[in-house]
């Protein structure tokens, strides 16, 4: 699994995994943060959190276009510095006034500016390491082990969050309450302060995690210092080979067919970040937060974080080539397990929840199921039934509509946002979520790191950074799009609002479905 691969990959994910660690402690709270400190609906939060993601998204575009001209590391330090700037600027206490919300809005763009600069560009680095042909047929596995190394910063996250808002609620003499009023009554303008504060400190932690990746990423900078050039600086080099010249028809047919693959997932990302949004008011309004029994294990982040380290000494169990090595592996895979249970039997039974804590769920999934997924395309592949980049993400929208099958079995019977206004119908199980968060995650798996990897091989070389900017710009889009739940919320029933996401997720898969042969045509 991560035998034979360039060591520059390693150092590129721990520095992202830093960066994301701070970007989704951040995004764990933001609407909520929103709603506590102006006071604003479900539905204006959720048009500022999809905002700010189509943004996020949209900016690696302008940051490819930049990077393909003056260099991709060089906008990679640029991105770093300008996140910094921006977490500071949310980290900064403020009154709940307009000069508030342009401090917010400031940083909110800042952090976007920056994230354009460095996210492309970074993974378009590690897709160069894998232009030299000793490692051209590790691709595939190198993102997916990109792509999971991301989701253990987004991982510890939401409970980073959690930890840091109970703590300050602690001291101000408060516990955390979905509905202010009918808990603290008079004293919810107090509640509220306090928690968007508590939140307040979350940005601080980003700032914290953008120092570590800044110093992964210098330390290590000689281990991938040679993937650090665009197809203008190889070709004035000289460096004969490096660089495949394609013909005009070549590059006009690689460039509509990424475009292709650009349009279909715009509907995915739509569905996939409802997060942030639709999913975690879900969990608000209508999940039962006091959970007891063997569930709560799953709200527990170091005995996931322990379950999903032993998913990769496991396997370690059969891939070591001597059987000392195995024997180890499969002693640390016992003691990693026995963390986990002895964490859980030490949790008081019941615990209280807090609605950003299943958003932990999809990145724990992602790390831990990511070596199955490489195993079972990698079987598929001996067998010589190789499935593309294309045909996974037409897979990953099925699997999606299904996911969001989940949760409108959950929904039946209950009442409507509308119907049920500022109040809670806090009865389901948590399980329904943590379900819907596993599927979801199978469909990211097959979809997001095969779509990057597809980018960085078919690209025509001098458009590197702008085509994987063009993978982010339609993550944009998508993300924008993601506030249509949000703004439906107390307008239409529930299961409406699921049912639009289940439809688009089908149509898409069936527009892929129906693309492959052609793609495949435009891209060989």
């Amino acid at each position: 699994m991560f035998k034979n691969q360039p060591k520059g990959l390693f150092a590129l994910a721990l520095a992202n995994t830093g960066e994301r660690f701070g970007y989704y402690t951040m995004l764990a709270i933001f609407t909520l943060f929103m709603q506590a400190k102006f006071g604003w609906s479900e539905s204006d939060a959720g048009h500022v959190y999809a905002i700010f993601l189509a943004i996020v998204y949209f900016s690696p575009l302008l940051g490819g276009f930049v990077a393909d001209k003056i260099g991709y590391g060089r906008c990679v330090v640029i991105g770093i510095t300008t996140m910094f700037l921006g977490y500071l600027a949310l980290a900064i206490p403020t009154m709940p006034d307009l000069t508030g919300k342009l401090v917010m809005f400031g940083g909110l763009g800042l952090v976007s500016l920056g994230t354009g600069l460095f996210k492309g560009n970074l993974q378009v680095l590690v897709g160069n390491l894998y232009d030299d042909p000793k490692y051209e047929d590790r691709r595939d596995a190198a993102f997916s082990l990109f792509y999971m190394a991301i989701n253990i910063g987004a991982m510890f996250a939401p409970s980073m969050a959690k930890w840091i808002t109970n703590m300050y609620l602690g001291r101000a003499g408060f516990k955390y309450a979905a509905d202010a009023v009918a808990t603290y009554g008079d004293q919810a303008p107090q509640y509220l302060e306090a928690l968007y504060n508590g939140y307040g400190l979350c940005f601080g932690v980003a700032c914290a995690s953008l120092v570590l990746s800044a110093l992964i990423y210098f330390a290590c900078r000689s281990w991938f210092k040679h993937a650090d050039v665009t197809a203008k600086q190889v070709k004035a080099a000289d460096k004969k080979g490096e660089v495949v010249e394609l013909t005009a028809k070549q590059t006009k047919d690689r460039i509509i067919a990424l475009l292709l693959v650009f349009g279909v997932v715009i509907f995915f990302w739509m569905a996939f970040h409802q997060n942030g949004s639709a999913l975690t008011f879900f969990a608000k309004k209508y999940t039962n937060l006091t959970v007891g029994g063997p569930m709560r294990f799953g709200f527990n982040i170091f005995s996931l974080a322990l379950v999903a380290a032993s998913v990769y000494t496991g396997f370690a169990v059969f891939q070591a080539k001597e059987i000392r090595n195995r024997i180890i592996c499969g002693l640390i895979t016992l003691v990693l397990w026995a963390g986990a249970i002895f964490l859980f039997w030490r949790m008081a039974d019941p615990i209280e929840a807090q609605p950003s804590d299943f958003q932990q769920f999809n990145p724990f999934f992602v790390v831990a199921l990511t070596p199955f997924s490489m195993a079972f395309f990698a079987a598929l592949e001996k067998r010589g039934k190789v499935v593309s980049a294309p045909a996974r993400i037409a897979w990953g929208m099925l699997v999606a509509a299904l996911g969001f099958g989940i949760i409108t079995m959950a929904s039946f019977g209950l009442t409507s946002p509308m119907d049920l206004g500022e109040g809670t119908q806090s009865i389901l199980s948590p399980g329904w979520l943590i379900s819907t968060y596993f599927t979801l995650t199978i469909a990211e798996l097959l979809l997001s790191p095969m779509g990057i990897s597809f980018v960085s091989k078919v690209a025509p070389p001098k458009y590197k950074g702008l085509m994987m900017g063009g993978w982010f710009a339609a993550t944009a889009i998508g993300n924008y799009l993601s506030r249509i739940p949000s703004a439906l919320w107390n307008k239409i029933p529930l299961m409406y609002n699921w049912a639009i996401l289940i439809a688009l997720c089908l149509v898409s898969a069936i527009i892929m479905f129906a693309l492959l042969k052609k793609l495949k045509q435009m891209t060989e």
